[in-house]
């Protein structure tokens, strides 16, 4: 096997991190300056969502794919993921008759895509 395909194991849990807001106001108003002026900015996601996804069984990171939804708007699809890196797609459950069985996953969309601006943002 070629060393390239040799793959680190990653600790999903522990993708990201804390940036200051500096960084962060440098980051976004770069992508915005290079967006057409019609982009959706920024979404919206509820925390109820989120935490539901999270409570997902073996579930250790949220990721987050663009998409286009049925009315042909940018928005965002998002997944659990696992610690393998995988996406949740379904997770084992015992029925009520104490049976072994498997359900879908939550699979979140409906974000709230808006134009907030990043000065309204960071007061700049």
């Amino acid at each position: 096997m070629d060393k390239a395909q040799v793959r680190k194991p990653v600790n999903y849990a522990n993708v990201g991190e804390a940036i200051d807001h500096e960084l962060a106001a440098k980051m976004v108003k770069d992508f915005q300056d290079t967006c057409p002026s019609d982009a959706v900015k920024s979404y919206t996601i509820g925390k109820n969502v989120i935490e539901q996804i999270l409570a997902q069984p073996g579930c250790t990171a949220i990721r987050f794919f663009n998409a286009i939804d049925e009315s042909g708007l940018q928005t965002l699809v998002y997944a659990g993921v696992d610690e393998k890196g995988d996406n949740i797609i379904e997770y084992p459950v015992i029925n009520e008759k104490g049976k072994l069985g498997r359900i879908e996953a939550l699979i979140g969309d409906r974000t709230m895509g808006d134009g907030t601006p990043i000065k309204s943002w960071f007061g700049s």
